[in-house]
């Protein structure tokens, strides 16, 4: 982690090289080397792409989302309305009434099961990714930052990115899990609570700012003198334009801040009218105002995951939905279905739809593949709370951009809703899918260096968009 020591005035050698988390840690100088080394053949394997992953925490139901079985029986089908979608034939449960609209722009995925019916984070981190954070596969790859602007190859987005005023909930597992890569290529997590920001806090005064940014460039000169090649020293140069970047500002914090975003576009993303403050305060999750800060940041979290993509940033994941608030059991800790849709189905719906209507208006959507889905779905039969429980067989999710064909909806469910008609998809799929539109897999084999856990992510069948 970068720290600058108010203590002592002084910079270690081994500061100036633990960086870590921002992703100037891939900049340690054997892996900017190594990245160096391969820009060439790596350059035809990439593809260019980005991708956002919002994560649906706690297991979103199919039926009251994407799989609504209107002609089930009342104890298994959507206990809200069924409206149909742009694609004749298909429908949506109520809470989902711009999506529905939009239906002909993205790929419904019904036939899709995490195999997994446990609060944790598959498919991003689980076995079907090696346990590593899906995104540290991606920055193995292309280094931790971008060479020209700094930016961090990959980010994690809470409420907090872009509220101060949110409680800090938590993921129910690592979403920066680095496997065996080491803990240099754990993904940058922007805004307050985290480990990073903790470590990255100055806290100086104006003249002990500047003077410890001289001590910090300086320190970074004698590093320089110590290299004993001419291909170190132009590492170290880069090392040293990179921190000039952190330090002053540039492409990094531009990115990061919404102010500088068009005051009509955020506009358009804004889900906070969601946020109820306290209408939900008869469970835990209520009290401790998750839903609302679910609600009232998933719109502007998927605003600056689009900004960050336009910077450089291949890969961002969104965990707006942390602490579970998919989870609706009708218990003491969640919400009902009825309730619990309320609570964040609109707003979800809210922000995808502006999400792709904005993403389109840019002409991006070749470029940005976005991913919806939680780590498993629920139960076929209504419990007798009026909630769901966990459920492994099938879950909901939604593809969308990187050249995905628009208005699919890709396989079936059985008449339960519980499980894939046919021709299951599961984890391993979506994976590959993802890997795929990030690489040429055949184009990477040819690279130098390139781990095996990589490649054989990407050697899966996909989902066919």
């Amino acid at each position: 982690m970068l720290t600058i020591n108010d203590a002592s005035g002084k910079i270690s050698r081994r500061k100036l090289l633990s960086i870590g988390s921002l992703g100037l840690g891939g900049l340690s100088l054997a892996s900017l080397l190594n990245v160096q080394a391969q820009a060439a053949t790596l350059s035809k394997a990439l593809r260019n792409k980005s991708v956002i992953f919002l994560f649906q925490q706690g297991g979103p139901s199919q039926f009251e989302t994407l799989d609504p079985k209107p002609l089930a029986d009342e104890s298994v089908r959507t206990v809200c309305d069924v409206i149909p979608t742009a694609l004749p034939g298909v429908h949506f449960g109520e809470y989902l009434p711009r999506l529905s609209q939009l239906a002909d722009r993205f790929t419904t995925v019904r036939n899709f099961q995490t195999l997994n019916a446990g609060h944790n984070i598959q498919p991003i981190v689980g076995p079907h990714s090696l346990e590593t954070s899906l995104p540290v596969h991606y920055s193995r790859v292309v280094g931790t930052t971008r060479k020209r602007t700094g930016m961090p190859t990959s980010m994690i987005l809470y409420p907090q990115a872009v509220s101060g005023d949110v409680p800090v909930g938590r993921a129910r597992g690592n979403l920066q899990e680095t496997g065996p890569y080491g803990s240099g290529y754990a993904p940058f997590v922007p805004g307050k609570g985290g480990q990073l920001q903790a470590d990255m806090e100055l806290n100086l005064t104006r003249d002990r700012f500047f003077g410890d940014r001289k001590a910090l460039l300086s320190g970074l000169d004698r590093l320089k003198k110590e290299a004993d090649s001419e291909g170190q020293f132009a590492a170290l140069d880069e090392i040293q334009r990179q921190a000039y970047e952190i330090l002053l500002g540039g492409g990094v914090s531009r990115a990061l801040d919404l102010t500088l975003e068009d005051p009509q576009v955020l506009a358009k993303y804004d889900t906070s009218q969601y946020a109820t403050r306290g209408a939900w305060d008869k469970v835990n999750r209520g009290k401790q105002g998750l839903y609302d800060a679910n609600a009232g940041s998933v719109g502007k979290l998927l605003c600056l995951a689009r900004r960050l993509c336009e910077a450089g940033c291949g890969f961002v994941t969104i965990h707006a939905s942390y602490a579970g608030v998919w989870d609706m059991h009708a218990d003491g800790n969640n919400l009902n279905m009825i309730d619990g849709m309320n609570a964040i189905g609109w707003s979800f719906d809210h922000a995808i739809s502006a999400f792709i209507e904005d993403v389109e208006s840019r002409g991006l959507q070749d470029d940005i593949l976005l991913v919806c889905c939680g780590e498993m779905g629920r139960t076929p039969r209504i419990n007798k709370n009026g909630g769901r429980d966990h459920w492994a067989k099938l879950a909901p999710l939604l593809l969308y951009g990187a050249g995905f064909e628009q208005g699919r909806a890709i396989g079936s469910s059985d008449k339960m809703g519980g499980e894939p008609a046919d021709n299951p998809l599961d984890p391993s799929h979506l994976i590959s899918t993802i890997m795929n539109t990030m690489f040429n897999i055949g184009e990477l084999r040819l690279v130098s260096g390139i781990p095996s856990q990589v490649l054989d992510l990407g050697q899966k069948p996909q989902i066919e968009g």
